[in-house]
This record gives structure tokens, C-alpha cells and sequence, in this order.
């Protein structure tokens, strides 16, 4: 089409600046370029670290007249890297694939940009984003999986929150997925199209909905058990023992105690995946039940409370199935053991009563101290013997009348598992371990504290459906300081009424 004079049809318009982050994003193999670090002060440190930390093969020459200690010994555990205690020079530069300026001289750092552009190198320049050609942006890695963030310069602390909720979240798990998909596709065979078919075949269960083989059933299961033990139980009851006849007719006022009770404790351990255990066995001893009917009425509780949390985690996808197999049994062996020696021992309450009490007063501190470690990293690694902590955390779980969440779930997130995961699974072992050990506690008891049972379990099971969705809406560490002190404070009140009589 011919443009004719006047016409104004086809103006020209000024182009809009792109909006947004413009980078683009590469990863280099520092181990085959040449670095040059400018500067071996603390930013000069921190660069060195970065690198090295992402590419410990890298590289390197350090120019700077002074050294920080900490960078010569960086420098010397990595043979790649070379310091020279010199002034820059425009020729240092010579040999260089990227450049960066670490000095707090800008003066010093504009020269060193100009000598890097001159050899049509780029540059990083300190706390000065306009000067850089490239930023070290914040990493997440997960073996093999790396992520980098940026925000155009703008906000390196964002950055570094980005980077460690993104830590905190990506499970480490995910290097083993990377590692089997890579293994499928080696051992893929066929032209490029049928490749690129079995692979979508195999990731499209990624995107299916989260379900679990084998356990399509398991809400079934769930309430059929409980609803049969229900069943089971209250029968037995009825026919066992005369004073549970008469509690429909008259309820006493400790039942409302311990249903108030029982509905706070389920919601503060719906909130910190943890400690209802330890709280109703603590106020039980407090109101004068003897351990081993405190026990039971904390297990059967927990049938319902923890059947209803499973399965809530169940829907939501938290339960790894693995780890659900390696705690389960050896729990409901030691759950079944413990709650028959503490049964056995029933008749010596005032005996077992301050050891129970001196249980939960050492639960209390761990909650204490896990309270103000809560921030702090993880650095041991994932626990192995999964089989032997179920086996232990049942067990001291139905001597000590709770314990289960602090032991197994606490010691689960601190060897490095993924706390979501952990909480889910063991929710949904709690409901089977509880439920074999409140069986043996009914078959070795005649309790006369039904009052305090039924309050527990109606006021747990009321706050179930609560409780699951409590957890992102309220500071984890208040509750747990609070629980904790509530409960030290409470064992130190039984153990001293024990040596004062």
C-alpha cells in the first residue's frame, strides 16, 4: 500500500515501554568460564559463597589487596579458586569470561565495569543494580532441581523469603522424582513422537486427582471400625458393669468438666499437630483419675478426634502411605503392650500417679523447647528407623496416657520430613493405635470413671471437623508455649502433693 502525502492514516505511534521483570534467565557452567571476583571483603565473601555454594568447581580469581580470613580459607578449600593480594589492573581482566565487583569503592567499581565492557565481558556490580548486566539471584535447590529468583533488582530481601518458604515447602523428595524421570526416559525406546507419548502417559497421573491405591475404601473402613467398636464397647459395658447404667441417668458435673476439656485440648492439637495427649492425661491426674482410666479415656477419645482428622488429611492428599505402613504396626504393638502393664499396675494409682505426673512434666519442657526452636533449621538428617519410633511412641504413649503427636510427629518434622506429610500420617495411624490400645485398656479395667471418658470423647469429637482446618489461623508457637506451661506448672502441682503427704 502506497502512503500519500497527508495522509495520516498509518501516523507512526510511539512504542510502550514492555512493563515487568525483562531478564532473562540462564545457568552457567562456572566450572568451564573463567570468573573474575573484584573485592574479598564481606560482599566479596558473600559472592564468593554464593558461587561456590551453586558451583563448588568454579573458576575463580580473587583480586583484592586485602582478604578476609574467611575468604582465604573459602578460597583454600576449593582448588579452582585463586587469590591475588594486589591492586586491580585493567589486564587482570584479560583472561576473564564474567566479572564481578565486590569493592565499597564506587569509584573503583564504575573503572572495573568500564574495563569489563571494554573487552565486551559481563558484569555484576555490587548493590548497584543499574550497573550490573546480570544478577545472583536467590536459589532453592533440591538435589538436582533448581530454582532461581528474581526481582529485577528491586528487592533482594523478598528474594530471600521467596527462597526459604520455597525451601520449607518443596519436599526433598522431589530429586527422586527427577532421578526416576530421567530413568524413564533413558530407557524409553521407539521414535521421538512414541517418546514423547509414554512420557505424557506416565506424568499424567501427576495431574490426576490425589488418590491412593489400594485405600479407595478407607472412610468405609474408618467409620465401619468405629461404629462397630462403638457398638462392641457400649454393649459390653452395659452388661459388665452396673455404674455405666446408670450414667444416662444421672450425669455428674465432672462430665461437663471434662467435655469443655476435652473440646479445648482437641483444637489446641489441631492447631499444633500435637500435645492432647499430654493435656487431658495432665488435667485428668489433676482432677483425681488414676493413670490408667486417664489413658483410656484419652485413647478412646482420640478414636474419633483422630479417625475424623485422617480422614480429612486423607482427602486433603497429606498422607504418605510408606511411612503409614512402617508406623502403623509396630505402634499398635507398643500402644497394646503399654496399655497392658499400666492396666496391671491399676491398683497402685498412687504410685504410677506422680511417674505419669514426672512423663508429662518432660513432655512439657520438650513442647517448651520445641516452641523456641521453632524457627530454627533443620540440619540432621531424615530419621531410618521409622519402625522403632512407632514401636517406642506407642508404647509411651499408653503408659503416659499421650505422646504419640510429640514424639513420633516432632521427631519425624525434625529429622527433616515434611511436617504436612508427618502431621497427616500420623493423624490417621493415631485412629487404628488408639484403637487397640483403648481395647486392651477395656478388657484389663473396671473403670468407675466413665464421667470423665465420655466428656473427653464427646468434646474431642466435637472439635474434629474444627480443629483440622485451625492450623494456618493462629500462632503455633503462643499455643505451644502456653500448652507447655500450663502443663509443667500442673505436674509440678501432682509431684508435690505426692512428696508432701
Amino acid at each position: 500500500m502506497t502512503l500519500l502525502p497527508g495522509d495520516k492514516s498509518l501516523t507512526a505511534r510511539p512504542q510502550q515501554k514492555p512493563q515487568g521483570n525483562l531478564l532473562f534467565p540462564v545457568f552457567l557452567k562456572l566450572e568451564n568460564l573463567h570468573t573474575v571476583l573484584v573485592g574479598a571483603g564481606k560482599v566479596g565473601l558473600e559472592k564468593l559463597t554464593a558461587l561456590l555454594l551453586n558451583s563448588p568447581a568454579a573458576a575463580i580469581t580473587i583480586i583484592s589487596r586485602e582478604v578476609l580470613p574467611q575468604v582465604s580459607d573459602l578460597a583454600a578449600r576449593h582448588p579452582a579458586v585463586n587469590v591475588v593480594e594486589k591492586l586491580f589492573e585493567d589486564a587482570d581482566l584479560n583472561n576473564a569470561d564474567i566479572v564481578i565487583a565486590a569493592t565499597d569503592d564506587s569509584e573503583l567499581n564504575r573503572y572495573i565495569r568500564q574495563s569489563a565492557h571494554d573487552r565486551k565481558l559481563l558484569i555484576n556490580v555490587a548493590d548497584k543494580p543499574e550497573l550490573c548486566d546480570f544478577y545472583l539471584g536467590s536459589i532453592v535447590q533440591k538435589g538436582d532441581l533448581k530454582l532461581a529468583i528474581s526481582t529485577n533488582g528491586k528487592s533482594p530481601t523478598i528474594a530471600k523469603r521467596l527462597r526459604e518458604v520455597l525451601t520449607e515447602a518443596l519436599p526433598e523428595e522431589l530429586d527422586t522424582t527427577l532421578q526416576q524421570m530421567h530413568d524413564i526416559r533413558n530407557n524409553l525406546s521407539g521414535d521421538f513422537t512414541h517418546k514423547v507419548k509414554e512420557l505424557n502417559r506416565v506424568t499424567a497421573i501427576l495431574l490426576g486427582p490425589k488418590k491412593a491405591p489400594s485405600n479407595k475404601n478407607l472412610k468405609l473402613i474408618v467409620w465401619a471400625t468405629f461404629v462397630a467398636f462403638l457398638a462392641v464397647t457400649i454393649t459390653a459395658l452395659w452388661l459388665k458393669d452396673p455404674a455405666f447404667k446408670n450414667y444416662v441417668e444421672n450425669i455428674p458435673t465432672m462430665f461437663y468438666y471434662f467435655l469443655g476439656a476435652g473440646f479445648l485440648f482437641a483444637l489446641i492439637d489441631g492447631a499444633i499437630g500435637m500435645s492432647y495427649g499430654v493435656t487431658s492425661t495432665t488435667f485428668s491426674l489433676s482432677m483425681g483419675i488414676p493413670p490408667a482410666s486417664a489413658s483410656m479415656g484419652v485413647h478412646l477419645s482420640e478414636i474419633m478426634s483422630n479417625g475424623i482428622a485422617g480422614w480429612m488429611h486423607y482427602r486433603m492428599g497429606n498422607v504418605n502411605w510408606k511411612l503409614f505402613k512402617l508406623l502403623l504396626l509396630p505402634g499398635i504393638i507398643g500402644a497394646i503392650t503399654g496399655a497392658y502393664i499400666l492396666s496391671s499396675l491399676e491398683h497402685y494409682a498412687m504410685y504410677t500417679k506422680p511417674i505419669v505426673s514426672l512423663y508429662t512434666l518432660i513432655l512439657g519442657i520438650v513442647i517448651f523447647t520445641k516452641a523456641i526452636n521453632l524457627k530454627k533449621k533443620r540440619t540432621k538428617g531424615k530419621i531410618q528407623r521409622i519402625s522403632l519410633l512407632g514401636l517406642g511412641g506407642g508404647f509411651i504413649d499408653a503408659v503416659g496416657g499421650g505422646g504419640w503427636g510429640s514424639i513420633v510427629l516432632s521427631t519425624l518434622i525434625a529429622g527433616g520430613r515434611h511436617p504436612r506429610f508427618s502431621l497427616g500420617t500420623v493423624k490417621l495411624s493415631r485412629f487404628f493405635i488408639a484403637l487397640m490400645g483403648s481395647l486392651t485398656f477395656i478388657t484389663m479395667l473396671n473403670s468407675s470413671h466413665w464421667d470423665a471418658v465420655a466428656g473427653l470423647v464427646i468434646g474431642s469429637a466435637l472439635a474434629s471437623p474444627v480443629a483440622a482446618r485451625i492450623s494456618n489461623k493462629i500462632s503455633v508457637k503462643t499455643i505451644m508455649v502456653a500448652v507447655s506451661v500450663i502443663v509443667i506448672l500442673i505436674s509440678l502441682r501432682s509431684i508435690f502433693n505426692f512428696l508432701t503427704k
